[in-house]
C-alpha cells in the first residue's frame, strides 16, 4: 500500500505549511489517473496525524477527472486510464491534460486571538 507513504508525505507538507497552528481541515486534490486510491489515503490519514497539530482535522478529497487531447485531430476526451483512443479519429496519440494531480489544495487552521 503506497498510500501510507504518500499520506505521511502529505502530513509532513501540511505540518510545514501550518506553522504550528492547529489544523481543522485538509483539502487534497487527487487525479483519477494517479493510481492513488482516495479511500486508502482517508484510511491512513487519522493514524498518520496522531500526535501532531493535524490530529482531529477533517480530510476532504477532491477527485480530478481524467482529460486528454488527441494530438492528431485536437479532440478532447474523458479518460478513465492514463491512455486512450480518440473517439473522433481513432488515434492513440493522446496527451493527458488533467487527472495526474496530487495537490495539497488548502489547510484550514484555528485563528489566533492576539
Amino acid at each position: 500500500m503506497h498510500e501510507l507513504g504518500i499520506t505521511q508525505n502529505i502530513i509532513e507538507l501540511a505540518l510545514e505549511h501550518s506553522r504550528g497552528m492547529k489544523v481543522k481541515r485538509v483539502v487534497l486534490e487527487i487525479g483519477k489517473l494517479t493510481a492513488i486510491m482516495p479511500e486508502s489515503i482517508a484510511f491512513c490519514f487519522d493514524t498518520c496525524c496522531q500526535g501532531t497539530n493535524i490530529e482531529g482535522a477533517m480530510l476532504e478529497i477532491l477527485e480530478i477527472s481524467g482529460l486528454g487531447q488527441c494530438q492528431d485531430c485536437g479532440n478532447e476526451l474523458e479518460l478513465e486510464y492514463p491512455y486512450g483512443i480518440c473517439d473522433r479519429c481513432g488515434s492513440r496519440n493522446i496527451i493527458i491534460l488533467q487527472g495526474q494531480e496530487l495537490n495539497l489544495k488548502s489547510l484550514e487552521t484555528e485563528s489566533l486571538c492576539v
